[in-house]
């Protein structure tokens, strides 16, 4: 909508011209964005309970054909009333689908390929939202005013078509099947997308099924809210960190940063056509960040990917803050203040895309147990709704009221989340999607740290939640031998006596930073 919201004929059309210095206009600006992220929210809700019901692939079929009818509707709006409804109709079917697809590729991949399966799924997203972005450029070049915007908005229905009609050809979720008892089906789907031996993953997916459903009491959304019983506890906290990470990606800045790339850029000093170049090509300088994500996030495991992402866009913004105040002061440095906003604008958004991106989508998919993963993804995307819902609506107001201070303000926002990185999360780099229970089970503290101590009083070798599970880990937990490095080894202790003491305080450092996760 970056574009759209720009095109002078839509303003008019929706009854928001002028924008600029009209306090309603700005917040009817925001609205129109903002309110695509509620119905996000009931289509992702609805969704999730549809996806154990009747299976993934009808799930994404059922939001394709929702967000049809939005894009339909919303290219051919004609007032603000028509266009909130096609925006509300069009975020139930895109809720739906990014409730369903990371689950049900999480469950189709390798607990070893994970990350990577599902950061190519996302360098494909920014991939179309790199030429969304270029078809809204060259419509807008359009004379015919009304076309410019109303094209861009028709076009997605292709894609939409491709979705509804493509997802068909595709295999369902090997461990939905085993649930619904359609275990030589679940079996094929395994053998299909395996290369090793499938029969330790096919009897632990049995294992898991038999003892949820046991549990089915709690596969609805209020038990998951209202626990009344130790399982059901376990589930609200796995709920409280799928929204609370989903908020904190929105509240990291990449919202302001995207929907409203070109304001930010003719705050930096540039004319309105270079503004637009520069967010065209910060979309495709997006795109191919995610390729590190598609290297790292199973090399190197959630929690350092999103501290070490979180530290260095705090770097990013706070420097891009200060120089866009000078930015916006007219005289000889003016533009080289400008091209510094712009270029720090770039590094932001690829440390994002690098990042930021693909963990908080992934994660939701793998702490949640089978029974109700598509609920768990339901309520990802719920957190994911609220967190854009009120930027989108705050952002225009922020651009008016602070300027450069926004991007402080987001610096701020950074720091802010990382304790709770560090604290709350555990690591579920190189486990199975079955292994996670452990920790919800047995930690018995939302504090990773203090709960990986429970579990290894407990005598359970996985316990040491804070780094990934290694390859050969997971081998000698498989043949059910003891994991050489679940506990610490003499090596260390008799390299620890040896170090001198002026090297003491910084291999300790390094040392705590990866017994933590973030080294």
């Amino acid at each position: 909508m970056s574009q759209v919201n720009l095109n002078p004929h839509y303003q008019e059309l929706m009854g928001i011209a002028p924008i600029e210095g009209n306090d309603r206009n700005v917040a009817a600006l925001g609205g129109i964005v903002s309110v695509y992220y509620g119905g996000t929210l009931i289509g992702a809700l609805v969704a999730g309970s549809l996806a154990d019901r009747m299976g993934r692939i009808k799930a994404i079929v059922f939001g394709s054909l929702w967000a049809l009818l939005g894009a339909v509707l919303q290219a051919s709006a004609y007032n603000i009333t028509w266009m909130c409804c096609a925006r509300v109709i069009s975020g139930v079917g895109v809720g739906a689908i990014d409730c369903v697809v990371p689950v049900w590729s999480a469950e189709v991949s390798s607990h070893s390929a994970r990350g990577a399966f599902l950061a190519i799924e996302f360098f494909m997203n920014i991939g179309g939202l790199a030429l969304a972005y270029w078809i809204e450029y060259f419509a807008y070049l359009d004379p015919n005013r009304e076309m410019a915007w109303r094209t861009p908005l028709a076009l997605q229905i292709i894609f939409i078509l491709i979705i509804g009609f493509g997802i068909n050809f595709f295999p369902e979720s090997p461990r939905w099947l085993m649930k619904m008892g359609r275990e030589q089906e679940a079996r094929n789907v395994l053998k299909a997308t395996r290369d090793a031996n499938i029969e330790y993953e096919a009897k632990c997916i049995k294992k898991v099924v038999k003892y949820e459903l046991e549990t089915s009491g709690a596969n609805h959304y209020a038990a998951m809210l209202f626990p009344k019983d130790k399982y059901s506890k376990q589930l609200r906290f796995r709920v409280f960190l799928a929204v609370w990470l989903q908020i904190m990606q929105e509240l990291v800045g990449i919202g302001v940063i995207t929907v409203y790339a070109v304001d930010l850029f003719q705050d930096a000093g540039f004319d309105l056509t270079l503004s637009k170049l520069l967010a065209g090509f910060n979309n495709i300088s997006y795109m191919f960040s995610v390729i590190f994500a598609v290297i790292t996030l199973d090399r190197y495991g959630r929690r350092s990917t999103l501290v070490w992402g979180a530290v260095a866009m705090a770097i990013e913004l706070l420097i891009a803050g200060i120089l866009d105040k000078y930015a916006q002061i007219q005289g000889p440095n003016q533009r080289s203040f400008g091209a510094g906003v712009a270029t720090l604008t770039f590094l932001y958004t690829a440390t994002f895309g690098a990042t930021w991106l693909t963990t908080p989508w992934l994660y939701p998919t793998e702490i949640f147990p089978l029974n109700v993963r598509a609920k768990g993804g339901a309520w990802s995307v719920v957190g994911w709704s609220i967190g854009n819902g009120v930027i989108t609506m705050i952002t225009p107001f922020l651009f008016q009221s602070i300027s450069y201070g926004t991007l402080l303000l987001l610096f701020g926002l950074n720091i802010f989340c990382i304790p709770f990185v560090i604290l709350l999360y555990p690591e579920t780099a190189g486990r199975s999607l079955e292994q996670m229970d452990t920790f919800f089970e047995h930690g018995g503290s939302w504090n990773v740290f203090k709960a990986s101590g429970n579990i290894r009083d407990k005598g359970i070798e996985d316990w040491r939640w804070m780094k990934k599970l290694k390859a050969e880990d997971h081998e000698e937990l498989e043949k059910g031998r003891r994991m050489s490095s679940a506990v610490r080894l003499p090596e260390e202790d008799e390299k620890d006596a040896r170090m001198s003491w002026r090297k003491r305080p910084v291999y300790t450092f390094r040392r705590k930073g990866s017994n933590a996760g973030i080294m």
